[in-house]
């Protein structure tokens, strides 16, 4: 039967423990000095190593190599039974099934017997925190002065939640977060023995996916094994892990340091649709943004898991970025990386941690404020007609004109006869007294070009627009729904957002409109009398106006 990657390869020796120096060394020169506790409290982070330097501790105090300084040995009877699970002198427990009272009467009274076949008998309790104020407290005595034959190991990932009267009792390691080139070391040594091999950049990925527990990164490398001699590429492991590419938080972190909200919100868009985690994105961006506080605070003599030419560009982006920036900017991810997977919209907490390190004013534009485009069309018509009035005052006071002055005849005549041809002033002002309520499938229509040329404007405003969508009109006045409060008032607050969107509605649709925000779920959808009747049209009834 085919057993998991860490159990099949898990340290036999204390030389073979990653990264946990300081626990082995001690732990070994402990047993070759005949110097061993009674009780030892192991803390740290899952997966780096607790559980397997108890078993090994096991081995060795137990082991019958004559060199004492060789134990474990792993040839001895004694080390291949606690290989096996046949060792009756090593009892695991689980606290967190085990947390009652009687569970810890229960081993008191069992403590008592001799070992079956070893010198010890060894107790390793996992998730010691778990046990209930009770048990802790029957466990106080046994722990203090348990019989020569016994050792106990606890082992917790919440060292704080243990009393300080178990702690006391205790001889305390803390184990520590492993390093990049620590897992990636294991990692291609248990490639080796596998007969597979890993891309460096899929290497890369999977160790920093681990997030320093040895134990998730070969969990990580076991689901992407398909067999032997298999490949794994960086491809293949960065759509099994959800991740994005390096080169998509790069381009993200560009997009911040340049404040295009659109290109930002596009490469998330593109990302989570080729199936990068929302929560993953996150937690790279914070790694990454981290990485250039450190390069920005530390300058160049920092040492970092990147090639020359992505370490020159970390260097030029931590310049361009404001230390409080990058302070906020870190805060924003983390915490949208610690939302819960629940939402029934997993990637906004990413979208508003994006948009909310964006500027709330308008990117500064050198032409000309975009606010009345209405004037401008108005002003040339303002002359012509000034001056037919003047030509027809001009023709009333003279109804009898000098024959002598033949110009003023022929002056009013002309007037006369562009009177018909009606200016350009004229015509808005027909246009306007024409003009009907507008609808919301109207704007529908022209949304998708309003969204696009408000960006021509605001960079910014494009993805914010996004975020809504035409809910409701009153009169010639268009309603945009938010679905969160941010969003809204993020609209209301961004200089001459309103006005440029009421300009561009206007002219997509040739009569004046304006515009106001709301949140969806404060707004009430008034209903159209139009609306009643097409209903009643289509279920056969009529509309009653009595009240």
């Amino acid at each position: 039967m085919s057993q998991a990657l860490y159990r099949k390869w898990r340290p036999a020796r204390f030389d073979d423990v990653i990264g946990q120096e300081h626990v082995t060394r001690t732990l070994k020169n402990s047993v070759a000095a005949g110097r061993l506790g009674h009780a030892y409290l192991f803390c740290g982070p899952r997966g780096t190593g607790k559980t397997t330097s108890a078993r090994l501790l096991a081995k060795a105090v137990n082991c019958l190599h004559e060199d004492v300084a060789e134990r474990p040995c792993n040839e001895c009877t004694i080390c291949q039974s606690i290989r096996d699970g046949r060792f009756l002198d090593l009892i695991e427990i689980d606290a967190a099934s085990n947390t009652g009272v009687d569970d810890i009467r229960d081993l008191r009274d069992k403590i008592n017997f001799s070992p079956s076949e070893g010198r010890f008998k060894v107790y390793i309790i996992d998730e010691v925190h778990m046990l209930s104020t009770a048990a802790f407290n029957a466990l106080l005595k046994t722990l203090e002065e348990p019989p020569p034959h016994v050792k106990f190991v606890l082992a917790t990932t919440e060292e704080h939640k243990v009393p300080v009267t178990i702690k006391s009792r205790c001889q305390q390691f803390n184990f520590r977060l492993l390093n990049l080139a620590e897992i990636s070391e294991r990692l291609t040594w248990l490639a080796d023995k596998e007969g597979f091999t890993i891309e460096p950049e899929a290497l890369r990925m999977i160790a920093r996916q681990g997030a320093g527990s040895l134990r998730d990164a070969e969990s990580l490398l076991d689901q992407l094994v398909v067999g032997k001699d298999d490949v794994i590429t960086a491809e293949r492991t960065q759509m099994v892990l959800g991740t994005a590419s390096n080169e998509a938080v790069v381009q993200l972190t560009n997009a911040w340091l340049s404040r295009d909200g659109a290109g930002g919100l596009a490469l998330i868009h593109e990302a989570l649709a080729s199936g990068t985690d929302a929560r993953q994105f996150c937690r790279q961006m914070v790694a990454y943004l981290r990485d250039l506080l450190l390069l920005q605070a530390a300058g160049d003599t920092l040492p970092l898991e990147a090639t020359p030419e992505q370490r020159d560009e970390m260097l030029a982006q931590a310049q361009r970025a404001p230390r409080q920036g990058l302070i906020e900017a870190i805060k924003k991810f983390n915490e949208a990386a610690l939302v819960g997977a629940g939402s029934w919209q997993p990637q906004l907490p990413l979208e508003m941690a994006f948009i909310e390190l964006l500027p709330d004013t308008a990117v500064p534009i050198p032409t000309a404020a975009p606010a009345k485009p209405k004037v401008e069309q108005a002003a040339p018509a303002q002359p012509a007609v000034q001056q037919k009035i003047v030509v027809e005052e001009e023709t009333a006071v003279s109804s009898t004109p000098p024959p002598e002055k033949p110009k003023a005849k022929t002056k009013a005549k002309e007037a006369d006869e562009a009177e018909p041809t009606p200016s350009p002033a004229s015509d808005k002002k027909a246009v306007k007294e024409a003009a009907t309520p507008l609808t919301v499938k109207e704007v529908q229509g022209v949304w998708a070009q309003l969204v696009t040329q408000s960006g021509d404007k605001i960079k910014n405003l494009p993805a914010l627009l996004s975020m809504g969508k035409p809910l409701a009109t009153e009169g010639r006045t268009l309603i945009i729904g938010f679905d969160y409060p941010l969003f809204k008032d993020k609209f209301d607050n961004l200089a001459g957002a309103a006005p440029l969107v009421s300009d561009v509605l206007t002219e997509l649709l040739g009569q004046d409109a304006a515009v106001r925000a709301v949140v969806t779920s404060e707004y009430t959808v008034p209903v159209q009398p139009a609306d009643f009747r097409a209903l009643a049209d289509e279920l056969g009834g009529t509309v009653s106006e009595d009240s």
